[in-house]
Protein backbone atom coordinates (compact mmCIF):
# COMPACT_ATOMS: atom_id res chain seq x y z
CA UNK A 1 0.00 0.00 0.00
CA UNK A 2 1.29 3.11 -0.78
CA UNK A 3 1.84 6.58 1.27
CA UNK A 4 1.91 9.57 0.38
CA UNK A 5 4.17 12.78 1.55
CA UNK A 6 3.32 16.37 1.62
CA UNK A 7 4.90 18.45 -0.75
CA UNK A 8 6.07 20.19 2.23
CA UNK A 9 9.50 18.57 1.51
CA UNK A 10 11.85 16.18 2.27
CA UNK A 11 15.52 17.53 3.02
CA UNK A 12 16.70 19.39 6.19
CA UNK A 13 16.96 23.31 5.60
CA UNK A 14 16.87 22.35 2.15
CA UNK A 15 15.12 22.45 -0.99
CA UNK A 16 14.14 18.81 -2.29
CA UNK A 17 15.76 19.27 -5.73
CA UNK A 18 19.08 20.07 -4.03
CA UNK A 19 21.73 17.40 -3.93
CA UNK A 20 21.16 14.34 -2.07
CA UNK A 21 21.69 15.08 1.70
CA UNK A 22 19.97 13.62 4.88
CA UNK A 23 16.07 14.33 4.93
CA UNK A 24 13.63 15.71 7.73
CA UNK A 25 11.28 14.16 9.39
CA UNK A 26 9.72 17.98 9.86
CA UNK A 27 9.21 18.31 6.55
CA UNK A 28 6.82 14.81 6.01
CA UNK A 29 3.18 14.54 6.64
CA UNK A 30 2.20 10.83 5.47
CA UNK A 31 -1.27 10.13 4.91
CA UNK A 32 -2.19 6.57 5.49
CA UNK A 33 -4.69 4.90 3.66
CA UNK A 34 -7.23 2.87 6.19
CA UNK A 35 -6.46 -0.19 4.09
CA UNK A 36 -2.67 0.02 4.69
CA UNK A 37 -3.75 0.33 8.23
CA UNK A 38 -5.51 -3.15 7.76
CA UNK A 39 -2.62 -4.90 5.61
CA UNK A 40 0.09 -3.97 7.83
CA UNK A 41 -1.04 -5.57 10.99
CA UNK A 42 1.95 -8.24 10.97
CA UNK A 43 4.89 -8.67 13.22
CA UNK A 44 6.91 -5.50 12.53
CA UNK A 45 10.07 -6.07 10.61
CA UNK A 46 12.50 -6.62 13.75
CA UNK A 47 10.50 -9.81 14.47
CA UNK A 48 9.93 -11.33 10.90
CA UNK A 49 11.87 -13.85 11.39
CA UNK A 50 11.63 -14.96 15.10
CA UNK A 51 10.67 -18.25 16.39
CA UNK A 52 10.09 -19.98 19.54
CA UNK A 53 13.22 -21.61 19.43
CA UNK A 54 14.92 -18.04 18.60
CA UNK A 55 13.85 -17.25 22.02
CA UNK A 56 16.83 -17.65 24.48
CA UNK A 57 15.06 -18.10 28.42
CA UNK A 58 17.46 -16.93 30.86
CA UNK A 59 17.98 -20.22 33.04
CA UNK A 60 17.71 -18.09 36.23
CA UNK A 61 13.96 -17.24 35.19
CA UNK A 62 12.10 -20.49 34.48
CA UNK A 63 9.06 -18.72 33.60
CA UNK A 64 10.45 -17.79 30.21
CA UNK A 65 11.03 -21.31 29.53
CA UNK A 66 7.59 -22.53 30.75
CA UNK A 67 6.16 -19.16 28.92
CA UNK A 68 7.69 -20.96 25.29
CA UNK A 69 5.65 -24.15 26.51
CA UNK A 70 2.47 -22.93 27.29
CA UNK A 71 2.07 -20.21 23.88
CA UNK A 72 3.34 -23.63 21.35
CA UNK A 73 0.45 -25.66 22.82
CA UNK A 74 -1.48 -22.49 22.59
CA UNK A 75 -0.26 -22.08 19.00
CA UNK A 76 -1.06 -25.73 17.80
CA UNK A 77 -4.67 -25.41 19.37
CA UNK A 78 -5.28 -23.00 16.78
CA UNK A 79 -5.01 -25.14 13.57
CA UNK A 80 -8.88 -26.28 14.04
CA UNK A 81 -11.81 -24.97 11.55
CA UNK A 82 -12.70 -21.38 12.91
CA UNK A 83 -15.60 -20.97 14.88
CA UNK A 84 -17.34 -18.98 12.19
CA UNK A 85 -17.05 -21.86 9.77
CA UNK A 86 -15.23 -19.33 7.48
CA UNK A 87 -11.85 -19.85 6.12
CA UNK A 88 -12.06 -16.42 4.24
CA UNK A 89 -11.42 -12.80 5.32
CA UNK A 90 -14.39 -11.01 5.78
CA UNK A 91 -14.36 -7.16 4.45
CA UNK A 92 -17.81 -5.93 4.20
CA UNK A 93 -20.05 -9.43 4.67
CA UNK A 94 -21.72 -9.46 8.27
CA UNK A 95 -20.17 -12.66 9.55
CA UNK A 96 -22.48 -15.64 11.23
CA UNK A 97 -22.34 -15.21 15.05
CA UNK A 98 -21.03 -18.41 16.83
CA UNK A 99 -21.90 -20.02 20.03
CA UNK A 100 -19.43 -18.51 22.61
CA UNK A 101 -16.60 -20.37 23.54
CA UNK A 102 -16.21 -21.60 27.09
CA UNK A 103 -13.42 -20.27 29.36
CA UNK A 104 -10.52 -17.69 28.77
CA UNK A 105 -9.78 -17.20 25.26
CA UNK A 106 -6.52 -16.01 25.40
CA UNK A 107 -3.05 -15.13 27.11
CA UNK A 108 -2.20 -12.14 28.91
CA UNK A 109 1.60 -11.88 28.84
CA UNK A 110 2.48 -10.30 31.38
CA UNK A 111 6.25 -9.20 32.74
CA UNK A 112 8.64 -5.93 32.45
CA UNK A 113 9.75 -4.05 29.14
CA UNK A 114 12.78 -6.08 27.66
CA UNK A 115 11.85 -9.75 29.03
CA UNK A 116 11.01 -10.68 25.07
CA UNK A 117 7.12 -10.37 25.30
CA UNK A 118 7.11 -8.92 21.77
CA UNK A 119 9.10 -11.92 20.46
CA UNK A 120 7.03 -14.25 22.26
CA UNK A 121 3.46 -12.31 20.58
CA UNK A 122 5.30 -12.45 17.09
CA UNK A 123 5.75 -16.22 17.60
CA UNK A 124 3.05 -17.04 18.13
CA UNK A 125 1.11 -15.41 15.40
CA UNK A 126 4.12 -17.11 12.87
CA UNK A 127 3.56 -20.68 15.26
CA UNK A 128 -0.39 -20.05 14.81
CA UNK A 129 -1.48 -22.60 11.68
CA UNK A 130 -3.44 -19.99 9.43
CA UNK A 131 -2.51 -17.77 6.36
CA UNK A 132 -1.59 -14.37 6.98
CA UNK A 133 -4.96 -12.93 6.13
CA UNK A 134 -6.37 -14.70 9.17
CA UNK A 135 -3.94 -13.25 11.84
CA UNK A 136 -3.71 -9.70 12.71
CA UNK A 137 -0.90 -8.37 14.97
CA UNK A 138 -0.91 -4.74 16.08
CA UNK A 139 -0.26 -2.48 19.16
CA UNK A 140 -2.92 -1.35 21.06
CA UNK A 141 -2.58 1.95 19.56
CA UNK A 142 -2.57 0.64 16.40
CA UNK A 143 -5.63 -1.38 17.08
CA UNK A 144 -7.52 1.76 18.14
CA UNK A 145 -6.25 3.98 15.29
CA UNK A 146 -7.85 1.10 12.99
CA UNK A 147 -11.37 1.65 14.45
CA UNK A 148 -11.04 5.07 13.65
CA UNK A 149 -10.25 4.78 10.41
CA UNK A 150 -13.05 1.36 9.61
CA UNK A 151 -15.60 2.19 12.25
CA UNK A 152 -16.75 0.12 14.86
CA UNK A 153 -18.96 -2.28 13.19
CA UNK A 154 -16.78 -2.44 10.02
CA UNK A 155 -13.63 -3.57 12.15
CA UNK A 156 -15.21 -6.09 14.25
CA UNK A 157 -16.40 -7.38 10.53
CA UNK A 158 -12.58 -7.45 9.00
CA UNK A 159 -11.62 -8.89 12.04
CA UNK A 160 -14.42 -11.24 12.97
CA UNK A 161 -12.87 -13.83 10.53
CA UNK A 162 -9.73 -14.18 11.92
CA UNK A 163 -7.76 -17.28 13.86
CA UNK A 164 -6.22 -15.59 16.08
CA UNK A 165 -5.43 -11.23 17.21
CA UNK A 166 -2.24 -10.05 18.60
CA UNK A 167 -2.50 -6.79 20.41
CA UNK A 168 1.17 -5.84 21.39
CA UNK A 169 1.52 -3.33 24.42
CA UNK A 170 -1.82 -3.35 25.77
CA UNK A 171 -2.08 -0.08 27.42
CA UNK A 172 -5.28 1.87 28.53
CA UNK A 173 -4.36 5.63 28.62
CA UNK A 174 -7.88 7.08 28.38
CA UNK A 175 -10.80 5.32 30.09
CA UNK A 176 -12.85 5.98 26.45
CA UNK A 177 -10.42 3.73 24.84
CA UNK A 178 -11.30 0.95 27.60
CA UNK A 179 -14.87 0.78 26.98
CA UNK A 180 -14.12 0.63 22.70
CA UNK A 181 -11.36 -2.09 23.23
CA UNK A 182 -13.51 -4.11 25.70
CA UNK A 183 -16.56 -3.95 23.25
CA UNK A 184 -13.95 -5.07 20.23
CA UNK A 185 -13.00 -7.76 22.03
CA UNK A 186 -16.10 -8.89 23.64
CA UNK A 187 -17.73 -9.02 19.78
CA UNK A 188 -14.44 -10.94 18.41
CA UNK A 189 -14.96 -13.53 21.37
CA UNK A 190 -18.48 -14.53 19.82
CA UNK A 191 -17.58 -14.49 16.88
CA UNK A 192 -14.65 -17.41 17.56
CA UNK A 193 -11.30 -15.03 17.50
CA UNK A 194 -8.19 -16.09 19.82
CA UNK A 195 -6.70 -13.06 21.37
CA UNK A 196 -3.07 -12.78 22.77
CA UNK A 197 -1.62 -9.41 24.43
CA UNK A 198 1.53 -8.21 26.39
CA UNK A 199 1.32 -5.73 28.40
CA UNK A 200 4.00 -4.60 31.51
CA UNK A 201 0.86 -4.68 34.11
CA UNK A 202 -1.68 -7.88 34.67
CA UNK A 203 -5.07 -7.44 33.77
CA UNK A 204 -6.97 -6.72 37.02
CA UNK A 205 -4.93 -4.11 37.64
CA UNK A 206 -4.74 -2.15 33.98
CA UNK A 207 -5.13 1.53 34.98
CA UNK A 208 -3.27 1.62 38.33
CA UNK A 209 -1.99 4.96 39.30
CA UNK A 210 -3.94 6.53 36.34
CA UNK A 211 -7.21 6.18 36.57
CA UNK A 212 -9.40 5.83 39.66
CA UNK A 213 -12.54 5.93 38.02
CA UNK A 214 -15.03 2.71 38.84
CA UNK A 215 -16.23 2.67 35.69
CA UNK A 216 -12.69 2.24 34.25
CA UNK A 217 -11.87 -0.62 36.68
CA UNK A 218 -14.92 -2.40 35.94
CA UNK A 219 -14.19 -1.94 32.16
CA UNK A 220 -10.51 -3.86 33.42
CA UNK A 221 -12.25 -6.88 35.12
CA UNK A 222 -14.49 -7.55 32.03
CA UNK A 223 -11.45 -7.50 29.46
CA UNK A 224 -9.48 -9.34 32.23
CA UNK A 225 -11.77 -12.17 32.24
CA UNK A 226 -10.46 -13.00 28.32
CA UNK A 227 -6.90 -14.06 29.14
CA UNK A 228 -4.96 -16.72 30.83
CA UNK A 229 -2.16 -14.29 32.52
CA UNK A 230 1.03 -15.73 31.73
CA UNK A 231 3.73 -13.67 34.12
CA UNK A 232 7.27 -13.65 32.36
CA UNK A 233 10.16 -12.64 35.00
CA UNK A 234 13.44 -11.30 33.99
CA UNK A 235 16.20 -8.45 33.13
CA UNK A 236 15.77 -6.22 30.24
CA UNK A 237 17.46 -8.51 27.54
CA UNK A 238 18.80 -5.15 25.85
CA UNK A 239 20.96 -4.64 28.13
CA UNK A 240 21.84 -7.94 29.81
CA UNK A 241 25.82 -8.16 29.56
CA UNK A 242 26.06 -5.40 26.89
CA UNK A 243 28.12 -2.57 26.95
CA UNK A 244 26.22 0.95 28.25
CA UNK A 245 24.54 2.69 25.67
CA UNK A 246 26.92 5.84 23.66
CA UNK A 247 27.03 9.61 25.55
CA UNK A 248 25.61 11.58 22.94
CA UNK A 249 27.86 13.17 20.38
CA UNK A 250 28.51 16.57 19.36
CA UNK A 251 25.78 18.63 17.05
CA UNK A 252 28.59 19.06 14.76
CA UNK A 253 29.50 14.84 15.13
CA UNK A 254 25.19 13.94 14.17
CA UNK A 255 25.28 16.46 11.12
CA UNK A 256 28.09 15.06 9.59
CA UNK A 257 27.14 11.43 10.28
CA UNK A 258 23.34 12.62 9.25
CA UNK A 259 25.34 13.71 5.73
CA UNK A 260 27.37 11.04 4.87
CA UNK A 261 24.76 7.67 5.75
CA UNK A 262 22.29 7.59 2.41
CA UNK A 263 18.49 7.97 3.71
CA UNK A 264 19.29 9.29 6.94
CA UNK A 265 17.38 12.22 8.36
CA UNK A 266 18.20 14.87 10.73
CA UNK A 267 16.08 17.13 12.71
CA UNK A 268 16.50 19.55 15.69
CA UNK A 269 14.75 17.36 18.30
CA UNK A 270 12.92 20.62 19.77
CA UNK A 271 11.46 20.98 16.33
CA UNK A 272 10.52 17.21 16.11
CA UNK A 273 8.41 17.30 18.97
CA UNK A 274 6.48 19.79 17.79
CA UNK A 275 5.61 18.58 14.67
CA UNK A 276 4.47 15.16 16.06
CA UNK A 277 1.97 16.96 17.45
CA UNK A 278 0.40 17.88 14.28
CA UNK A 279 1.21 14.47 12.99
CA UNK A 280 -1.63 11.47 14.06
CA UNK A 281 0.37 9.01 16.15
CA UNK A 282 -1.16 6.06 13.46
CA UNK A 283 1.10 8.05 11.31
CA UNK A 284 4.23 7.63 12.79
CA UNK A 285 5.72 4.79 11.20
CA UNK A 286 4.53 6.11 7.84
CA UNK A 287 6.87 8.90 8.92
CA UNK A 288 9.85 7.15 8.61
CA UNK A 289 9.21 5.07 5.55
CA UNK A 290 12.72 5.27 3.85
CA UNK A 291 14.84 6.33 6.70
CA UNK A 292 17.83 4.40 7.45
CA UNK A 293 18.78 6.24 10.42
CA UNK A 294 17.53 8.62 12.74
CA UNK A 295 19.88 11.85 13.10
CA UNK A 296 18.58 14.27 16.48
CA UNK A 297 20.45 17.61 17.60
CA UNK A 298 19.98 19.33 20.82
CA UNK A 299 18.31 16.71 22.66
CA UNK A 300 16.35 17.94 25.77
CA UNK A 301 14.23 16.63 28.66
CA UNK A 302 10.80 16.46 27.64
CA UNK A 303 8.89 19.31 28.67
CA UNK A 304 5.09 17.85 29.19
CA UNK A 305 2.65 14.40 29.64
CA UNK A 306 1.55 15.10 26.19
CA UNK A 307 4.57 15.54 24.32
CA UNK A 308 6.10 12.51 26.43
CA UNK A 309 3.87 9.67 24.96
CA UNK A 310 3.87 11.15 21.80
CA UNK A 311 7.60 10.02 21.53
CA UNK A 312 6.95 6.80 23.42
CA UNK A 313 5.17 5.94 19.72
CA UNK A 314 7.67 7.74 17.67
CA UNK A 315 10.20 4.91 19.81
CA UNK A 316 8.29 2.14 19.43
CA UNK A 317 7.83 2.09 15.36
CA UNK A 318 11.36 3.08 15.37
CA UNK A 319 12.27 0.32 16.95
CA UNK A 320 10.06 -2.20 15.07
CA UNK A 321 11.78 -0.85 12.18
CA UNK A 322 15.14 -1.18 13.81
CA UNK A 323 16.49 2.47 12.40
CA UNK A 324 19.37 3.22 14.62
CA UNK A 325 19.39 7.11 16.19
CA UNK A 326 21.77 9.07 16.84
CA UNK A 327 21.87 11.96 18.74
CA UNK A 328 23.53 15.06 20.15
CA UNK A 329 22.35 16.63 24.19
CA UNK A 330 21.27 14.83 26.63
CA UNK A 331 21.62 11.27 27.29
CA UNK A 332 18.24 9.12 26.38
CA UNK A 333 17.84 8.19 30.32
CA UNK A 334 17.56 12.03 31.12
CA UNK A 335 14.28 12.07 28.68
CA UNK A 336 11.97 12.20 31.38
CA UNK A 337 11.67 13.78 34.39
CA UNK A 338 10.90 11.90 37.86
CA UNK A 339 7.84 13.01 37.69
CA UNK A 340 6.78 11.45 34.64
CA UNK A 341 9.19 8.85 35.93
CA UNK A 342 7.18 7.94 39.11
CA UNK A 343 3.67 8.52 37.68
CA UNK A 344 0.61 6.32 35.97
CA UNK A 345 2.70 6.17 32.46
CA UNK A 346 6.38 4.73 34.05
CA UNK A 347 5.99 1.35 32.20
CA UNK A 348 6.02 3.76 28.79
CA UNK A 349 8.67 5.93 29.71
CA UNK A 350 11.07 3.31 30.93
CA UNK A 351 10.29 1.20 28.19
CA UNK A 352 10.83 4.05 25.12
CA UNK A 353 14.63 4.53 27.01
CA UNK A 354 15.05 0.88 27.07
CA UNK A 355 14.40 1.08 23.25
CA UNK A 356 16.13 4.44 22.77
CA UNK A 357 18.65 3.35 23.96
CA UNK A 358 19.20 0.26 22.32
CA UNK A 359 19.00 2.23 19.11
CA UNK A 360 21.59 4.50 20.26
CA UNK A 361 23.81 1.56 20.78
CA UNK A 362 23.04 0.46 17.05
CA UNK A 363 23.88 4.26 15.48
CA UNK A 364 27.08 4.49 17.34
CA UNK A 365 29.05 2.80 14.21
CA UNK A 366 27.59 6.20 12.48
CA UNK A 367 30.45 8.02 13.27
CA UNK A 368 33.90 8.50 12.12
CA UNK A 369 36.13 7.28 14.27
Amino acid sequence: MSTSLSAAGSTHGRHPAADAGPQALCAREPRVPAERLVAEMVPPPRFDSVRFDTYNPDPAQPSQAEAVGVLADFASGLGGAHATGSGKRRWFGRAPKAAAPSGPRGVYLDGGYGVGKTHLLASLWHSTPAEPALKAFGTFVELTNLVGALGFQQTVQTLGGHRLLCIDEFELDDPGDTVLVSSLLSRLVEQGVALAATSNTLPGKLGEGRFAAADFLREIQGLSAHFRPLRIDGQDYRHRGLPEAPAPFSDEQVAKAAYATEGASLDDFPGLLEHLAKVHPSRYGALTDGITAVCLTGVVPVPDQSTALRLVVLADRLYDREIPVLASGVPFDRLFGDDMLNGGYRKKYFRAISRLTALARDAKPLVSQ
